[in-house]
């Protein structure tokens, strides 16, 4: 009889922690993430506000107050939230979540850009920079993402980042419109990282 062991299941995984500052700046070029303060929820709602930006994301914010709320109760609800600007401008926002210290686990998950950078280089460098920050400073040893299936577009930004596909979660999640989706599974594990972060430098470079 012969034993078969992937790489994801050999041995202890190493400690992690999370060192999150209020005070934290990731940079890339000019594309540069904060964590989230009420002082942002104006420029927040200004850059997205489209209906293009909510269509497979719950939870849409109607006014600036509403931003502020959101970032208020953020950690309180286990969500770390960024904004991220390109040229000093808001685009976008993205979160920690679903964060597990002692299984060296977290997710990067509400992530929506402002439609005009769409495609572009502000996806993989903010990508870039939480992987960085989660698996070189926390010392994660897996960084999951999830995204509707009937977000294909998503599917794809994802799968250009260089995760690995692991499966469906059928019936996971309440949308909007109170539809019931199925999700879509990705993952980064830290074996696969150094490989990860050398494909999103290389998208990067002119």
């Amino acid at each position: 009889m012969t034993s078969s062991t992937n790489e994801s299941s050999q041995g202890p995984i190493p400690a992690a922690s999370w060192p999150w500052r209020e005070d934290l700046v990731l940079a890339y070029d000019d594309v540069e993430l904060r964590p989230s303060v009420r002082d942002d929820s104006a420029e927040l709602f200004n850059a997205l506000d489209s209906d293009d930006v909510w269509t497979h994301v719950k939870g849409r914010p109607s006014s600036a107050q509403q931003w502020a709320e959101v970032i208020d109760q953020a950690q309180a609800s286990g969500r770390w939230m960024w904004t991220i600007r390109l040229g000093g401008a808001v685009v976008g926002t993205s979160s920690f979540l679903d964060l597990s210290v002692v299984d060296a686990r977290v997710e990067i998950g509400h992530t929506t850009y402002a439609p005009q950078v769409w495609g572009g280089r502000v996806n993989p460098a903010a990508k870039l920079l939480l992987l960085s920050w989660a698996f070189d400073e926390a010392q994660m040893s897996r960084v999951q993402l999830k995204t509707d299936i009937r977000n294909v577009r998503s599917q794809a930004a994802i799968e250009r980042l260089g995760a690995t596909r692991e499966g469906v979660l059928r019936m996971y999640q309440r949308r909007q419109d109170d539809s019931i989706r199925d999700t879509v599974m990705y993952s980064v594990l830290a074996s696969e990282w150094a490989g990860v972060r050398e494909g999103l430098i290389a998208r990067l470079m002119p």
